[in-house]
């Protein structure tokens, strides 16, 4: 079998200067304790929740210029270098270029950030991103099983909490009213 650039590079120790002057890969490369790691390529449900997820988000908070829901978007802050599976931003904390285009860097944490898993993906080591994240600036972080139907709130300070059924997934502290229950998330993956 060949070696490909990307082998070399996975699970090498480099400075996240070095990390950050690396191309693009899908799936994609993160940063994390000095180290280079990739992502669990996404599959279906995993891809579909993460589309649903974040229409929702932008359905009820884009137009009003409140917040906008962003996949697979690398933040480099804390010393670190992540892509969570959607991060959403409050509008007024996007960066911008001067002339007012979004910029490519996101160097500050997202407001929520939300990690799905996928077949192959370890939880508990999604569990470990979701408390890195809610550490370091985040004020939500989702984390999403649809082998099993629950999400999992972390804030900081607090314990996780687990939602299920008729569950509202409740981000109000990032965005007041927004409605979306685990059901609705979830028959989101039923195609009639």
């Amino acid at each position: 079998m060949a070696v490909t650039p990307r082998d070399e590079i996975v699970g090498r120790r480099m400075t996240l200067d070095e990390f950050l002057e690396l191309p693009e890969e899908k799936p994609a490369l993160e940063y994390v304790d000095g180290m280079v790691t990739q992502k669990v390529a996404p599959q279906g449900q995993h891809v579909l929740l993460q589309l649903n997820l974040a229409n929702e988000v932008n359905a009820a908070t884009a137009p009003k210029k409140l917040a906008l829901a962003l996949p697979e978007l690398r933040a480099t802050y804390a010393g670190l270098s992540r892509v969570p599976d959607v991060a959403v931003y409050l509008w007024h904390r996007i960066p911008r270029l001067p002339n007012g285009r979004v910029a490519n860097r996101f160097t500050e944490p997202p407001d929520i950030a939300v990690e799905i898993v996928s077949p192959e993906q370890s939880a508990t080591e999604l569990v470990r991103k979701c408390i890195w994240y809610v550490k370091n600036g985040v004020h939500i972080a989702l984390l999403v099983d649809p082998d099993h139907d629950v999400v999992l709130r972390f804030r900081p300070d607090a314990l996780p909490e687990e939602l299920t059924g008729n569950d509202r997934i409740d981000l109000d502290e990032v965005l007041p009213g927004f409605e979306l229950t685990v059901n609705q998330l979830f028959g989101s993956l039923i195609l009639d």
